[in-house]
């Protein structure tokens, strides 16, 4: 039986009630999305529609996720909210914070050890508060929802930004910042800008070497990084219906490479299949129940131009197999066209590093297509040339897997098997050899490539494409190696192809796993107690931001005018750091320190206005708050790509950094940004970024009227005497302008506790 069951009956039992009632005010048949997001209204039953890309609407989400590097802030925020217990079912689960470095055993071991305070305080954290602890090597947050709690229909929210791929179970699944997952652990409404839509209809269906991550990949190139951003997107068609549950999460996953808010698939038979095979045959049956309501209206299939915003089309027995990157992940480039692109940009054709699995691509489906080629290969007499790893998605994948004979598959080649964590894909790889910042190249079936991302070093090449092809790559150890059509050289010098992979998309024995790492909560938490020592370097309990001063803020310095891409991972960077993700001090000393300054394209310099001299972005920003000095921080366009990070809008914050002006945001930083009352600006004029001067004092004029829709002017002070006085807007209703007066959302959640 499922877990929350009773949780799960509940919204079912609504459903009918709350989607006829919202078919009616809208005056037209609903897509998939609009169903599930009208029955989730914080209100109750629909008594308005809402404007897409332009109201805001509070929502009652379903349950919460949290994986351990954002939960420690997260759950320090909630402490301080004055809740006894969790409001929704949430759960932790520690999947961050474990080092890939020798082998999933030895790794394991080492993390247990070195993150013993965190595990330790996140568990009794949980056990206080009444929510769900997943412990080390039980697996990585996504597959680990997919497995045991997303649910067709249901609405959550997630401290990551791949939480989308519980979409893949037909969930409507956003990732959020810390603070949003406090809203609603305390029982307040979760608020959301009403969201466009972006229809994709598949039709045909996949075959030989192309997978489900193929059609995320195409679709990312179709839309870039800034694409989705404002939109979710939803998938349909007689080529939805033939991917498994779990492809279907993979592209829901890879979604947040978009920018998308989240993206899902209707329900169907292969959800129904997977929902029975991993032991919730109670939600497959009620789930099938309320099916109707599950999948848009006909009138929208029948006519999609009419109800999307945008519409897409992909055949999928058309669809090559992608290779996307470097250093993007919306590079897009067909297999048949990939060797091509790689002599004539110059990148390292050498195959460092193939690495499969991941949140994006480690379902029992996706390590029998990999171990299919790792197969063949090995009865054809060849072994890896690149360093191989896989990383299982969860206990109960690694395990089941270990039990089919599918780990030992990579053994025959040389693969190694690292824990049930995130591992590389977040920069907790420790790669030998990185630190010497060689160019290279790697292979992932990753979501993210972004430079420095892996393995800290900005000269790696990492491109992005399937399991299988990763695995292909890797045998070969050469990227302009095509397995559709190119052959190898075996031990014995005689010339082999590899034939398409076979997958097998649910275990024919069913799942199984002697430990799956859950521990559940105590029934009364209230005799629990949580302890964060005064000197630990770890965690670190959290003090209010000041609210502000009821006046027009003046003479801010500027800290940084960033060129180019600025991603979370530029802003507040992963690997070694996420050891500090519990202590906002420590971890404040990595602030910015990725971003490229324009005014010398250096990273980490930029120029301490008190003193003339070039220093590192923390340091200088620790000058002009021990000044009393407040500054800004300038940007590019998407400004905030990337991870759901809230410490990338908790660090500047903290710091004395009081806004930040950019060309345009990525959706979950500038709601970050918000939540912990800063003030998220953009340029009326984009081309007015290039008006700002590296040693300008700079006034924020019109926040004693701050109203909604109510530009804002920002007055740029030039160190020659002349000024420069621009527009800026903001997308600020009335309640998100309170958290700033109060100085953070969570301020006034302490006032009403």
């Amino acid at each position: 039986m499922a877990f929350d069951f009773d949780m799960i009956k509940a919204v079912y039992a609504g459903y009918a009630s709350k989607i006829d009632a919202a078919r009616k005010v809208v005056g037209k048949p609903l897509t998939l999305t609009e169903k599930i997001l009208y029955a989730h209204l914080y209100e109750g039953n629909a008594t308005a529609a809402y404007e897409r890309g332009k109201t805001y609407v509070d929502f009652r989400p379903d349950r919460v996720a949290m994986q351990d590097a954002t939960a420690q802030m997260a759950l320090l925020q909630f402490m301080t909210a004055g809740k006894p217990k969790v409001a929704v079912p949430s759960t932790v689960h520690c999947d961050h914070l474990i080092q890939a470095k020798v082998g999933a055993d030895a790794d394991l071991i080492t993390a247990n050890n070195t993150n013993k305070e965190v595990y330790d305080f996140l568990a009794s954290v949980s056990n206080k508060f009444g929510l769900g602890f997943w412990k080390a090597g039980a697996g990585i947050i996504h597959q680990v929802v997919i497995e045991n709690y997303a649910f067709p229909g249901g609405m959550m929210i997630g401290t990551d930004s791949h939480t989308p791929n519980a979409g893949g179970l037909g969930m409507i699944a956003i990732g959020v910042g810390g603070a949003d997952a406090v809203d609603v652990m305390a029982g307040m409404p979760w608020e959301l800008k009403f969201p466009k839509l972006i229809g994709i209809k598949l039709t045909g269906k996949l075959s030989g070497w192309t997978s489900a991550k193929d059609v995320i990949l195409k679709v990312a190139g179709i839309l870039t990084v800034e694409g989705g951003t404002g939109y979710i997107v939803e998938y349909f068609g007689d080529g939805a219906e033939s991917l498994s549950a779990t492809g279907k999460g993979t592209i829901c996953n890879m979604g947040a490479e978009i920018g998308a808010t989240t993206s899902l698939f209707p329900f169907d038979f292969k959800m129904k299949a997977y929902l029975e095979s991993t032991d919730r045959a109670d939600v497959a049956a009620a789930a099938a129940e309320v099916s109707s309501y599950l999948k848009a209206d006909d009138e929208v299939y029948a006519d999609p131009k009419k109800y999307y915003d945008q519409l897409i089309e992909i055949n999928l027995s058309e669809l090559e197999p992608q290779i996307n990157g470097p250093f993007s992940p919306d590079l897009a480039w067909p297999i048949s066209k990939f060797a091509a692109a790689v002599k004539e940009k110059g990148w390292p054709a050498k195959l460092e590093v193939g690495l499969i699995g991941s949140c994006t691509n480690s379902s029992y489906e996706d390590m029998t297509r990999a171990a299919s080629v790792a197969d063949q290969a090995a009865n054809k007499k060849l072994k890896a040339k690149s360093e191989f790893t896989i990383t299982p998605g969860s206990e109960q994948v690694r395990f089941t897997a270990e039990r089919d004979g599918v780990l030992s598959s990579f053994d025959k080649i040389g693969g190694v098997v690292l824990a049930n964590a995130c591992g590389p894909c977040i920069g907790q790889w420790a790669r030998h050899g990185a630190e010497k910042g060689e160019k290279n190249s790697i292979i992932t079936s990753f979501n993210r490539n972004f430079k420095s991302r892996a393995d800290g070093n900005p000269n790696t090449h990492a491109f992005v494409a399937s399991p299988e092809i990763v695995t292909a790559l890797a045998i070969a150890g050469d990227l302009t190696f095509n397995p559709l059509t190119d052959t190898l050289l075996n031990e014995d010098g005689v010339a082999v192809k590899l034939d398409e992979p076979k997958g097998i998309e649910l275990p024919m024995k069913g799942f199984a796993v002697e430990d799956a790492g859950f521990q559940a909560p105590a029934e009364d938490g209230s005799k629990v107690s949580v302890v964060v020592s005064e000197t630990s370097d770890r965690l670190q309990l959290l003090a209010p931001f000041k609210s502000w001063e009821g006046s027009d803020i003046k003479g801010l310095k500027l800290l940084i005018k960033a060129k180019g891409k600025c991603t979370t991972d530029h802003i507040s960077m992963a690997g070694p750091w996420l050891k500090y993700r519990g202590h906002l001090d420590n971890i404040s000393n990595n602030m910015l320190i990725g971003a490229m300054n324009f005014a010398n394209e250096k990273a980490n310099t930029v120029k301490n206005q008190l003193t003339g001299e070039y220093s590192e972005v923390p340091k200088v920003q620790r000058a002009y708050k021990a000044a009393g000095i407040g500054s800004i921080v300038v940007g590019d366009a998407n400004y905030g790509e990337g991870s759901s990070r809230e410490h990338a809008a908790m660090e500047p914050r903290f710091l004395g950094v009081r806004a930040i002006l950019v060309k345009s945001f990525a959706r979950i930083h500038e709601t970050n940004l918000k939540k912990q009352g800063m003030l998220a600006l953009t340029f009326a004029v984009p081309a007015d970024y290039d008006k700002v001067q590296e040693d300008d004092q700079i006034d924020i004029v019109g926040l004693t009227t701050f109203a909604p829709g109510v530009p804002l002017t920002v007055v740029l002070n030039h160190k020659d005497g002349s000024k420069d006085e621009i527009k800026v807007n903001h997308t600020y209703n009335q309640g998100q302008i309170e958290w700033f007066k109060a100085g953070s959302a969570l301020n006034l959640i302490g006032k009403m506790a």
